[in-house]
């Protein structure tokens, strides 16, 4: 993308942030970002949830409230139009949860239902949350468990069970904003979501924004349920060998078997927080999570060798 200059732009592509902000005052920035995803789950009403979900926690990684939304839709008219009214009323679900108002929208025919949102939102100045702040021998954190895309791909093969289908849709419908608002009263280096470059590539944009390396311990990364039995059973979406193909001369394996590395690079949708916090701050902000009933685990550290990731089993 032509890289965009103006005082104003406080965020824009050049660190490999969630979304752009820009200051309209000195208390005020907007935050703003756009997100559409094709359907992971049988559900229209869910699947509207969870594409909600999943667009508005880039304005939350950013450490932003979000406050308009705007539909982006393509429907088939050859579909029954209730599929696409309960898909819009599962998004509109969300975002009232969220206290974010729904202002709009656009749709297109498509011969496969797509559905997100654009969304905007506020964040002070000086309390944006970015790839770029990283430093090295601080804690890093993750606010959910890996494994959506395997088990997507799972249930589209009629193979998930269904306790572990409502795992997965719990997942993916809860809104990163209690994680956020943790994160910016206890005051952290940077976030980031991690969606669809899986773990390693959202951490890789910290590291390469930030200019620090991390150490990854893989047996302490949440999994949902079953997502090791299914990569071992080669029950893998496409996106995971795409984003593994990239991050192949960036990320170095010790003793990770070749399912553990797949789980790593698969492409999550409304995934958690991965966020970097010094250690003197770090018990504080795993306790305050623990209060609003976020889980979160600690699962490495960043490191003084910029642009290398050293996973350890």
């Amino acid at each position: 993308m032509p890289q965009v200059q103006d005082p104003k732009l406080l965020v824009s592509g050049s660190t490999m942030d969630d979304a752009g902000v820009y200051q309209i005052n000195e208390e005020q920035a907007l935050v703003q970002t756009v997100d559409f995803l094709t359907p992971m789950v049988d559900d229209p009403y869910v699947f509207g949830q969870v594409a909600a979900a999943n667009a508005l926690s880039d304005v939350y990684a950013m450490g932003g409230k979000p406050l308009t939304a705007l539909n982006i839709s393509a429907f088939d008219l050859d579909m029954d139009t209730v599929i696409l009214q309960k898909i819009l009323a599962g998004g509109a679900a969300t975002l009232q949860e969220a206290g974010c108002l729904l202002v709009g929208g656009h749709t297109i025919q498509d011969k496969e239902p797509k559905y997100g949102l654009a969304v905007t939102g506020i964040v002070h100045p000086k309390e944006i949350i970015t790839n770029a702040g990283a430093a090295p021998n601080a804690a890093l954190l993750l606010t959910k468990p890996l494994g959506s895309g395997i088990l997507s791909t799972a249930l589209k093969g009629d193979l998930l069970q269904e306790n572990a289908l409502e795992e997965l849709t719990q997942v993916m419908t809860t809104l990163n904003h209690q994680a956020s608002e943790v994160m910016q009263r206890i005051g952290v280096l940077a976030a980031t979501d991690v969606t669809g470059f899986g773990l390693l590539g959202h951490a890789w944009e910290i590291c390469a924004s930030s200019d620090v390396g991390m150490e990854l311990y893989f047996n302490k990364i949440p999994l949902m349920s079953g997502v090791v039995d299914f990569a071992n059973m080669g029950v893998i979406p496409g996106g995971a060998y795409t984003n593994r193909r990239y991050l192949e001369d960036k990320v170095i394996f010790n003793g990770i078997s070749e399912a553990g590395q797949i789980i790593m690079t698969d492409p999550q949708t409304s995934g958690g927080l991965l966020i970097v916090v010094e250690e003197k701050k770090l018990n504080s902000l795993v306790n305050e999570l623990r209060l609003k009933g976020v889980e979160g685990a600690v699962i490495g550290k960043t490191t003084d060798k910029p642009g290398v990731i050293n996973v350890i089993s």
